[in-house]
């Protein structure tokens, strides 16, 4: 490998941004071998400023954004490496979250509002009324999407409802709506100053505003939602060159200027690309933030009757058709191990939170649902919340640590049992990656609980890959070919199950039952947010002030 470290030698780059939940990075592959040549990250903060809320800061997305392209330019110069044969960035993206800025001044209009948050509970009630029905998959056949708090459409309108600064520049057509990867296009681009306002397919099928099957914003949805069509971005394919990046302020070196952004996809899209899923039937698992398993259905949308959404999975070009996929969504996935760290302290990394459930060796009867978001699929249960059960005073932490790694394996097996159930052949061996898989006891249980081979791509980056694949085989870039036949072979690690099925299955049951008791915790009735009063209660309030009576009267007599 050092002798390819040799200044001119490395023939093209590619670059690829990975702005998800959790993280920004910048990654650089070298498309003849799709090897990972550097990378930088950044983590990122969420916010919660109330129950149900999770929010970001869009400037500091960009801003991780642009320290990534810097630091990861620093490291492969410091190789020998010459940034100047960087010929294409693609960009993947946390889908959803929603961004609305001023295109006059550049800034956020309010902080990003993030895929998993419930604030939009009420909206979605609100919505749900004008339906014949009240029917939550009204418009599945046309956006493959059911009326939810996850998608943007309804993020949109909470915040033309709410934000006054959002409506007043709706109003002057000052506003710009996006989802991360326009946000980050937007501003890379010269932002307002001339920075090209864009999507691709694959996040707009993400927003309920978009067609699938047209693969235009929708005039009636627009409508339904009450959005203007005007702030919404241009949808492109995901493989096409968008603009040239510009110099930026906060790059001191101006690094990549002029480089062409020409690859565009959400995380899962691209994971499916980067995992080369491009025939019909082939799946893949990621294991991020969230847990997302899709499956490749060809050139035809396939509505699930399972609970499993439709999505448009790439598009590859301008003059290419579109492929679809089934998605299942899971909204907790490592953000489940983050709470652990972060919420309950039980140990100060993941790192470690993974060797105490390895101590643990098992949950010993306690079982974690993660519902902190609701349950999205298969059940689209906005009610549902978190509860860990089968507790007994022999449990401690390092059980209840196994239980989260459980978890996540079990809501991988409902959306899996789904997906099997909506195309008819059972999946015989699941692909995985995303930042999870490098936990082996996870993959092990996972194969365990599935009872079927999991299989690790070595190079676990697989979702900055496909965009790096999706932007290096761009007309006018064309350095990466997509042909199956010039596709590197990928090295994989490989899990069996080391448990009998009837083991797995009676560990599966005792899960089901704990996420039938996760449901119907929560009301879309709002919470106070103050102090409540003992005397909202009549009956309790009777009693005290009976009681200060007697107690009164007791000293005036005894006085």
């Amino acid at each position: 490998m050092a002798a390819d470290f040799q200044r001119g030698t490395m023939g093209p780059l590619v670059g690829a941004i990975d702005q998800g939940t959790s993280s920004s990075r910048f990654l650089v592959f070298n498309p003849n071998t799709a090897e990972l040549l550097s990378l930088h990250q950044v983590e990122l903060k969420q916010t919660f400023p109330k129950e149900g809320w999770v929010e970001q800061d869009a400037k500091e997305i960009l801003q991780s954004v642009y320290e990534c392209v810097e630091k990861t330019c620093e490291k492969l110069k410091q190789l020998n490496i010459d940034i100047g044969n960087i010929k294409a960035i693609g960009i993947t993206n946390q889908r959803e979250t929603t961004v609305i800025w001023d295109k006059t001044t550049g800034e956020p209009l309010y902080s990003a509002i993030v895929w998993l948050d419930l604030r939009t509970q009420s909206t979605v009630d609100r919505l749900l009324k004008k339906i014949p029905g009240h029917d939550k998959s009204f418009f599945k056949s046309r956006t493959g999407l059911p009326l939810t708090t996850y998608f943007s459409a309804v993020k949109i309108r909470w915040l033309l409802d709410n934000v006054e600064e959002v409506g007043q520049a709706v109003q002057e057509g000052r506003a710009m709506f996006g989802t991360i990867d326009s946000w980050v296009i937007w501003s890379l681009t010269g932002g307002k100053d001339g920075g090209i306002h864009c999507t691709d397919v694959t996040n707009a099928s993400r927003t309920m505003l978009f067609n699938i099957h047209t693969l235009e914003w929708d005039a009636e949805l627009c409508k339904f939602f009450d959005v203007p069509v005007d702030i919404l971005p241009r949808v492109r394919s995901s493989s096409e060159i968008y603009g040239l990046m510009k110099i930026s302020p906060s790059l001191s070196s101006g690094a990549l200027t002029g480089v062409p952004i020409s690859g565009c996809l959400g995380d899962q899209s691209a994971a499916l690309v980067g995992q080369m899923c491009f025939k019909n039937g082939q799946a893949k698992n990621t294991y991020g933030t969230g847990l997302f398993l899709l499956c490749n259905t060809g050139h035809k949308p396939a509505l699930s009757q399972h609970g499993l959404l439709t999505t448009v999975a790439y598009k590859l070009g301008r003059d290419q058709p579109a492929c679809y996929a089934l998605e299942g969504s899971v909204a907790i996935g490592g953000a489940i191990v983050r709470w652990l760290r972060d919420n309950l302290c039980i140990a100060p990394s993941s790192k470690e939170i993974e060797m105490i459930a390895a101590e643990a060796g098992s949950s010993y009867g306690c079982y974690f649902v993660p519902a902190f978001s609701g349950l999205y699929a298969p059940y689209w249960e906005p009610t549902a919340r978190g509860i860990i059960c089968g507790l007994t005073q022999f449990t401690n932490k390092k059980h209840i640590a196994y239980a989260a790694l459980e978890a996540v394996c079990f809501q991988t097996r409902e959306i899996l049992d789904a997906m099997n159930k909506d195309c008819g052949v059972p999946l015989k061996t699941l692909q995985v990656d995303g930042g999870m898989t490098n936990n082996k006891i996870l993959m092990q249980l996972q194969a365990d609980i599935l009872c079927i081979p999991v299989v690790k791509p070595s190079m676990p980056e697989t979702t900055a890959l496909g965009a790096a694949m999706a932007a290096g085989a761009a007309e006018g870039v064309g350095v990466w070919s997509l042909n199956p036949d010039d596709l590197t072979a990928v090295t994989c690690e490989r899990f069996e199950p080391q448990i009998n099925s009837e083991e797995s299955e009676r560990r599966y049951a005792w899960w089901k039952k704990a996420v039938r008791r996760s449901m119907g915790w929560e009301t879309s009735e709002p919470h106070t947010g103050g102090e409540t009063s003992i005397f909202c209660s009549l009956p309790l309030g009777f009693f005290i002030m009976n009681s200060l009576l007697m107690l009164i009267g007791a000293k005036y007599i005894s006085g």
